[in-house]
């Protein structure tokens, strides 16, 4: 069966309680949640613009344990972009995106040509870092990837990260606005429809 080219697939891969789950509800709907509830798999579908048409954003969000290496090899394979999650106030966190990354390059072959982004997650907790941003952004430069740091908690670059991300994709372009303007333009008709002003 034929792929669906109007799909395009991220994962989202990082140890538990990093807060792959806080990002992605974050950037789909916009909520956070104090409590950790860890995750099997999700997925969830934005809407966006891909080669000047309209097409899914699917958001695989994987499980923070090892118990189903199966479905993680899966996710790799089927999917066009990844963001590997850590938080910066576990440096073990980081150390378990090594592993994901390696099977990411040894399942796609060449990565040069896949957007990865690296993410140091919960930035808000600068007195609990263990990880300094120059650490996370050398690890970036040895894997050839990108590298932002994130708070889902405080909504700080998650958007940006999800564009970040769709920037980086080279074989089709991708992008989280939806012929932005044209859309103001019709909003303001739709406005102005249904008035009527009485002199």
């Amino acid at each position: 069966m034929p792929e669906q080219s109007n799909d395009y697939r991220v994962v989202v891969f990082g140890a538990g309680g990093v807060g792959k789950s806080s990002l992605v509800l974050r950037f789909v709907k916009g909520t956070f949640r104090e409590s950790y509830i860890p995750t099997i798999e999700d997925t969830y579908r934005q809407v966006i613009s891909c080669d000047k048409s309209i097409c899914t954003l699917q958001i695989t969000d994987t499980t923070g344990s090892h118990q189903f290496p199966a479905m993680q090899r899966l996710s790799i394979s089927k999917g066009h972009a990844f963001i590997l999650v850590y938080s910066i106030t576990s440096r073990q966190s980081l150390e378990e995106l090594k592993p994901i990354y390696e099977q990411i390059c040894q399942i796609k072959g060449d990565i040069e040509s896949i957007p990865i982004m690296l993410v140091g997650n919960k930035n808000d907790e600068n007195q609990t870092r263990e990880v300094d941003s120059s650490e996370g952004e050398a690890m970036a430069k040895k894997w050839k990837c990108a590298f932002m740091e994130t708070s889902a908690k405080l909504n700080h670059n998650v958007k940006e990260l999800f564009q970040e991300l769709l920037n980086l994709e080279k074989r089709r372009t991708v992008s989280l606005q939806i012929d932005g303007k044209k859309n103001k333009q019709q909003k303001r008709k739709e406005k102005l429809k249904g008035k009527c002003v009485v002199m």
